[in-house]
């Protein structure tokens, strides 16, 4: 077991080891770091086969004990094992849930910090991105897993997102795209650029006092959640302004709040940010949404919610 948390960051910024790209029949690790799925393994390693890539499933995938996929010991063999793989190029999570947060404690991050590796995950996994930005400093992903959204075939541009962001197709200067037929909203305006930060609010919230806690300095703030009420968003960002996580912030870009349009969500956003003055866009579709677009967290970003868009301004990967 690691010693007590030392909740500071570990790497800063112009010290990040950067992962390699997904190659062209590269090799996807899936793990289940959190709740369990029944999933057909074969259908699995066939989808990313027509994809043109490579699948290995962890055992964890295939196993579980009650809410969650396996033992502790079980799921965090499986994040370490992928993590060392010397011929594993990314790895996906199976789905979120809840587990994530019990691992947190057991993690060796000298293991991730030397070996780099696309993390693809949103919901749980949202502790496994604020930890890895902490303790090992390289950007992962917030976008599609295996049960969710890739053998559920969300629509588009679930996927094509996903692989643009892992190929390394997409780089510093390039617009992430969203879906005309989802427009956005700007709740505030103005523009920014900073870290992109954040995950499931819920989560965020919980991993407050933890290795895993928001380390929002300088940020972009992403925020996205499912079938909370409007007096539970309020009180998850209350939380978050009372631990000091609105200092420094740049910006907001708000994503999908399932169970809430975003005219019931901008009064309560505009509450929240406004006397920052800070910008504030709202609607993205990313997090428990169909189409769900994968994100880049840790990655420097330029928001500009005039324009609606949001910008990399560094790339992704090791070139």
């Amino acid at each position: 077991m690691n010693p007590p948390f030392d909740h500071r960051p570990q790497v800063q910024p112009d010290c990040r080891r950067l992962p390699k790209p997904l190659p062209e029949q590269g090799c996807i690790a899936i793990i289940a770091p959190a709740g369990p799925a029944r999933v057909d393994t074969l259908k699995a390693i066939h989808w990313f086969e027509h994809r043109g890539y490579q699948c290995r499933i962890y055992p964890g995938v295939t196993e579980s004990q009650g809410y969650l996929a396996g033992s502790d010991a079980q799921r965090l063999a499986d994040l370490h094992a992928a993590f060392a793989a010397n011929d594993v190029d990314a790895i996906i999570c199976l789905r979120g849930g809840y587990g994530s947060m019990r691992l947190l404690d057991g993690i060796d991050f000298d293991l991730l910090r030397n070996h780099p590796k696309p993390l693809v995950g949103y919901s749980d996994i949202t502790a496994l991105h604020g930890a890895i930005a902490r303790q090992a400093g390289f950007v992962t992903f917030h976008g599609a897993m295996l049960k969710s959204e890739l053998l559920a075939d969300k629509q588009a541009p679930t996927e094509s997102s996903l692989f643009a962001l892992l190929s390394g197709r997409l780089g510093r200067g390039d617009t992430l795209a969203h879906p005309q037929a989802y427009p956005l909203s700007t709740i505030v305006p103005g523009a920014a650029t900073g870290r992109l930060v954040g995950g499931n609010l819920a989560m965020l919230g919980a991993t407050l006092g933890t290795s895993a806690e928001l380390c929002s300095q300088d940020g972009i703030l992403f925020i996205e959640d499912v079938n909370e009420p409007l007096y539970r968003i309020d009180r998850l960002l209350t939380q978050l302004r009372l631990a000091g996580k609105f200092e420094g912030l740049r910006g907001v870009l708000v994503g999908d709040f399932v169970g809430l349009t975003v005219q019931a969500l901008a009064p309560l956003m505009r509450e929240m940010f406004e006397p920052l003055r800070i910008p504030v866009l709202a609607g993205w579709r990313s997090g428990h949404c169909d189409p769900n677009l994968t994100l880049p967290l840790g990655a420097q970003v330029r928001l500009d919610a005039d324009r609606q868009q949001l910008q990399l301004q560094e790339d992704l990967f090791a070139q």
